[in-house]
């Protein structure tokens, strides 16, 4: 099977992966950078303003577990496709909003797309490479997610907002990605070799075995706390380091340096992964790593914020591709849509919860202390159930 595959390019499959995961973050990491502008516009509160950016994030980990069934059934090429196409449908729509419920309306089925192929991604990789290459395989498309998130909140003020002077004309921008990579997708990407009629009835028991699979459940908390992490720094970091001194200029790029740090680290961690044959010691001990940074925060001055950056940059990016590359080693190929779909729609609700928990932790106390000493909490007994994982990569198939 895998000669036949082979004869198929899976390299070209990847690098639609990789256009598939960097066209489906840009518009959402654009709105940052002009969410003044909107604002200002639309004419909206700083709640509502804030709620177009987060509110896809609701949206996926609703539809992620569905988008996985369906390219369970109806194929990875059809499933990712069609979202791919929402995508763009709903990020154009956005273009000709002119009031709050238009424009959450139309944020809201762009995060549809998102559900729809966000899940498939580990799917094909799953699919198309084989066991000893997805953690490679993984690695080099995460980059491309990594990419979408952390060049237009970079470039979008200084490059794209100029082109047109209007926040519809940044949406037409971004937008270009996701019908570069449709175009691409729809062309390069093939079905595995496999019957869809072997695919049904296969899926059909697949959804109790991975509701019931306690490994699934365990990776699944694991991507509750990254994201619940990842995004409380991602939106938290630049008010933590203003406190401590920092100009706002200084604190945002420091901000983004955690972004950055990604794209090296998810294409070698996997790497490196993959050449030792496990997976474990890439994770239980980069959340010791995290519960570490996070009590730091609360007492290191600004001369230590650097360090602190960069261990979570390195923690949270280590983590990030190696969680992806669990779902295909722990299930058949034909439910690796649905357990991406279980793992991404728990993970992503630590994404809302932990931004929120943090501001509200903020309005109470006045400092973002005590939300340091839940993260660091969090990580420590998300330690020991990494640490308690069973352990699924190359080294330990080939001992079996």
């Amino acid at each position: 099977m895998w000669q036949e595959r082979k004869l198929q390019s899976p390299w070209g499959i990847l690098v639609s992966a990789w256009l598939m995961g960097f066209a489906m973050w840009a518009p959402m990491f654009a709105v940052p950078a002009i969410m003044h502008i909107i604002k200002e516009e639309v004419l909206l509160s700083y709640a509502q303003t804030g709620l177009i950016f987060s509110i896809p994030l609701i949206i996926l980990a609703a539809i992620a577990i569905p988008g996985g069934a369906l390219a369970d059934r109806i194929g990875i090429r059809k499933a990712a496709g069609i979202g791919i196409i929402v995508i763009i449908v709903g990020s154009l729509l956005r273009v000709t909003s002119t009031n709050f419920m238009t424009l959450l309306a139309f944020t809201c089925l762009y995060g549809v797309g998102l559900g729809l192929v966000y899940p498939n991604l580990p799917k094909l990789v799953g699919t198309w490479f084989p066991p000893e290459r997805i953690g490679l395989a993984t690695g080099i498309y995460v980059t491309g997610m990594i990419a979408g998130s952390a060049l237009p909140p970079a470039i979008t003020l200084p490059a794209v907002f100029p082109i047109t002077n209007a926040f519809q004309g940044v949406f037409y921008i971004w937008t270009i990605p996701a019908i570069v990579a449709a175009i691409i997708w729809w062309i390069v990407v093939k079905e595995p070799p496999y019957g869809s009629m072997q695919r049904k009835k296969t899926a059909e028991g697949q959804s109790y075995q991975i509701w019931t699979n306690r490994t699934l459940w365990l990776v699944a908390i694991l991507d509750f706390l990254h994201t619940f992490t990842f995004f409380t720094w991602a939106g938290w970091m630049t008010q933590l380091m203003m406190t401590k001194g920092a100009p706002p200029d200084l604190a945002a790029f420091m901000t983004s340096v955690i972004l950055w740090l990604h794209l090296p680290i998810v294409f070698i961690a996997p790497w490196a992964s993959d050449r030792i044959g496990l997976r474990k010691p890439f994770l239980w001990p980069s959340f010791i790593v995290l519960a570490l940074a996070s009590l730091s925060a609360i007492y290191a001055p600004l001369s230590f914020g650097w360090s602190i950056t960069i261990a979570l940059g390195i923690a949270l990016s280590v983590q990030f591709p190696i969680i992806f590359t669990l779902p295909p080693e722990l299930v058949s190929a034909e439910g690796v849509g649905r357990a991406s779909g279980m793992i991404l729609s728990i993970g992503y609700i630590g994404g809302l919860i932990g931004p929120w928990l943090a501001g509200y932790i903020m309005d109470i106390t006045g400092t973002l202390n005590l939300h340091l000493i839940v993260l660091a909490g969090l990580a420590t007994i998300v330690t020991y159930l990494a640490f308690r994982l069973p352990e699924t990569g190359p080294r330990v198939r080939l001992q079996k």
